[in-house]
C-alpha cells in the first residue's frame, strides 16, 4: 500500500511540475490489442491476444523531446505448459489462464518531426485479479511487475497510432524458485487526443 501511494506521488508531482514548465499539454484516451506471453518453462512458448484500454497525458518540454505517462487497464493470456505440476506442485497442466493489471507506463518522447515520436520507458504494473493456475495458490503471481518499454507512434493530428515492445525485468512468480516467470510482448493501439 505504502509503494503504491509512493508511486501515486511521484507520477502526481511530475505530472503537476512539468505541465508549468511544458510547451504543450494534451490529454487523451486509447485502446489496443496485446500478443503477450509468459515466458519460462512452467508456460507454452506463444504469444496470446488481450486488449489494452486507458487514457493518456503528453507533456512537451520542447519541440523534439517531452514525456507521455500513461494509466491503462491491460490483460496478458496465457497456458501453462503440460507438465506444469511438475513445477508447481498441485499445478493445472495445460490450462488457460489471464492476469489483468493496472499500469502505468512513464515514456520520454523524442520526435524527429511532428508525424512520428520514439518513445522509452520503465512501466510498473499492479495485479488486479489473475486466474487460479494451482490447486493450493490462489495468488501464484506477485502483485508487482516491473517492465521496460520501447516503441514508435505516428501523431495525425489528434490521431495517435502505435506499436511497442515490453518485457519484464522482475520474476513475477508468487510460488516457486525452480522457474522465473516474466512478462513479455507487443501492444498495438490507437489514441485519440481530447485536450
Amino acid at each position: 500500500m505504502k509503494a503504491k501511494s509512493i508511486l501515486f506521488s511521484i507520477v502526481l508531482i511530475t505530472v503537476t511540475a512539468t505541465t508549468t514548465f511544458a510547451q504543450g499539454f494534451h490529454i487523451g484516451v486509447k485502446g489496443g490489442v496485446n500478443a503477450f506471453k509468459l515466458d519460462g518453462r512452467s508456460f507454452t512458448d506463444e504469444f496470446k491476444f488481450a486488449y489494452n484500454v486507458g487514457a493518456f497525458a503528453e507533456i512537451n518540454f520542447t519541440k523534439h523531446f517531452g514525456i507521455q505517462p500513461e494509466v491503462l487497464w491491460s490483460q496478458t493470456n496465457f497456458r501453462t505448459a503440460t507438465d506444469f505440476e511438475q513445477i508447481v506442485p498441485n499445478g493445472f497442466n495445460s490450462v488457460k489462464g489471464s492476469l489483468n493489471y493496472l499500469t502505468i507506463p512513464i515514456l520520454f518522447s523524442y520526435r524527429p518531426s511532428k508525424i512520428i515520436s520514439f518513445q522509452l520507458g520503465p512501466q510498473f504494473g499492479y495485479l488486479i485479479n489473475q486466474t487460479t493456475i494451482a490447486e493450493i495458490a490462489n495468488d501464484a503471481f506477485k502483485k508487482g511487475d516491473f517492465s521496460m518499454v520501447g516503441g514508435v507512434q505516428l501523431n495525425l493530428g489528434g490521431l495517435k497510432l502505435g506499436g511497442r515492445y515490453f518485457v519484464g525485468l522482475n520474476n513475477i512468480s508468487n510460488v516457486t524458485n525452480e522457474d522465473t516467470w516474466k512478462n513479455q510482448g507487443f501492444q498495438l493501439y490507437v489514441g485519440f487526443r481530447i485536450i
